[in-house]
């Protein structure tokens, strides 16, 4: 059983206020504030900097946060894994990044479990670093990533490849085109990702490898959703640099044109990465299958 008093802290830290941590938790302030100097004291640190406004959490206290988490998602996957087994099912808690989200991949996933009996996922979907810091803290099985993970605490299988492009609206003046240049993109008003997303740092990276930057072009809206995005494209409120692979469905409806930008090498890995701790390498080999059987059924309906 976990001790409580992990519970406390990170209540504490994810609120920032002891009052509503205790509230949240159902106890009382004062057991709250116990369960933090318990810890201190047995671990012998300070975890955190208290001011007159707000709490600062210490590098000791960060340390004691992650392993905490860690503590507690193991715990969780150790109840789950135990219900799993009595119920004769295997559950599992998949990581997705919103490029993920809008392509292929969540159809394989849907199609894995329709496929085999008694397998349940939970998908999150976050940033690409997020979904990383999950794995570590075993907070996710695994997760399909864009990109390669350079970290050894954590394996990857290599799902297919993608790139980006200017995705535009199907009457665009730009549309017709066989593909556009730099100089294009600084006359159009752009729609693009978040700052932290995968896809954004891609384009930002190209574009330093030129010698240019984010700020040299017209950018009228941030925005995280990618359905969002390739709605307001259709609009035509704007474009977008966007994975090819996320505009799939649209590009066989004729929704949205899609188009290469010259002297921009934007390709990238698509990645299911997994801690060295997972035991179900055939899970992994399953899902692929039922990507690459997804991926087919799309190509074949993309034929006239």
């Amino acid at each position: 059983m976990i001790d409580t008093k992990l519970y406390s802290l990170l209540r504490v830290y994810e609120t920032g206020n002891f009052t509503r941590a205790a509230e949240q938790l159902s106890l009382t302030q004062p057991a709250v504030s116990q369960h933090i100097r318990t810890l201190e004291k047995e671990l012998n640190v300070r975890i955190f900097e208290r001011s007159s406004s707000e709490l600062h959490v210490t590098n000791e206290g960060k340390m004691i946060i992650k392993c905490a988490k860690r503590i507690i998602a193991l715990y969780n996957n150790l109840q789950r894994d135990l219900s799993s087994e009595r119920r004769q099912i295997t559950s599992m808690t998949v990581g997705i990044t919103h490029t993920a989200e809008s392509n292929a991949i969540a159809e394989a996933l849907a199609r894995y479990v329709n496929t085999h009996e008694g397998i349940n996922i939970k998908l999150r979907t976050d940033t690409a670093s997020n979904l990383c810091d999950l794995l570590r803290n075993y907070e996710l099985d695994f997760a399909i990533i864009e990109g390669h993970i350079a970290d050894p605490q954590l394996q990857q299988l290599m799902l297919d490849t993608d790139y980006l492009v200017l995705a535009v609206a199907p009457d665009h003046r730009l549309a017709g085109k066989s593909a556009v240049t730099i100089q294009d993109l600084k006359e159009e008003k752009m729609i693009l990702r978040l700052p932290d997303s995968g896809t954004r740092n891609l384009f930002v990276a190209s574009l330093e490898a030129q010698n240019m930057s984010i700020e040299e072009f017209n950018v009228v809206l941030e925005v995280d959703n990618i359905a969002t995005i390739k709605d307001l494209i259709r609009r035509d409120f704007g474009v977008s640099v966007l994975a090819r692979s996320a505009c799939q469905d649209e590009l066989r409806k004729n929704k949205i044109a899609v188009l290469p930008i010259e002297n921009l090498s934007m390709m990238r890995e698509i990645n299911i990465v997994y801690s060295q701790d997972f035991d179900h390498p055939q899970v992994l080999q399953d899902i692929m299958k039922c990507y690459r059987d997804v991926q087919a059924l799309s190509d074949e309906s993309a034929k006239p």
